[in-house]
């Protein structure tokens, strides 16, 4: 996928499609965060109960902090970690607070996948994404697999052979930082980088 092909998958999902996508973690999908029929569509195609939140990923620290209440302990994590399988879940601003849709806070992350990470760059608004297979079954890291379940449901399925299903790990930072799932990065990793006892 050459430069001006990212350009038109960027320009796509912005106008509101459907994207399949790999990451440095399993197969995704994702759409225009801010797009509601689009949002609505990732949920039916997962048959994804409406109380699951959906993840942002962001190219770039600067696009996390456009739609957060950005903290000096957030912007160590994001240092060490991004781009990387580190979910930070950060108080929305006041921009952000359209993304929340009943929840507390908006879980970003910078994926650690080349390409996707440039797609995302050149977006002008976050993606909303979840992992692409449908709700309670295994998650997708084969291309054939992803291709059987979404052909003729999303609008760009990308390729990326077979991804390496480790998931990330997801710390609240709203208020204390706490660990509320521990995957790629450790408990002691974030201590380490935070100087203090994480919960």
């Amino acid at each position: 996928m050459n430069s001006q092909d990212m350009r038109s998958v960027a320009a796509e999902i912005d106008a509101g499609a459907v994207v399949a996508f790999p990451t440095d973690t399993v197969y995704g999908i994702g759409a225009n965060a801010f797009d509601e029929k689009a949002i609505a569509r990732i949920y039916e195609i997962k048959d994804r109960p409406a109380q699951s939140a959906l993840q942002i990923l962001v190219g770039t620290v600067a696009q996390a902090q456009e739609i957060t209440q950005w903290t000096e302990e957030a912007e160590k994590l994001a240092h060490a970690f991004w781009p990387g399988a580190l979910t930070m879940v950060l108080s929305a601003n006041e921009k952000g607070k359209r993304l929340l849709r009943g929840f507390a806070g908006l879980g970003l992350r910078v994926p650690a996948h080349r390409k996707l990470a440039e797609i995302l760059a050149l977006m002008s608004v976050p993606l909303a994404s979840t992992s692409a297979n449908s709700h309670g079954k295994p998650v997708i890291t084969q291309e054939e697999t992803l291709l059987d379940f979404l052909t003729g449901k999303a609008d760009i399925i990308l390729l990326g052979g077979a991804c390496t299903p480790v998931p990330s790990s997801v710390v609240d930072m709203t208020g204390a930082p706490a660990v509320l799932r521990e995957g790629a990065v450790t408990v002691g990793e974030l201590e380490k980088i935070l100087n203090i006892k994480v919960g």
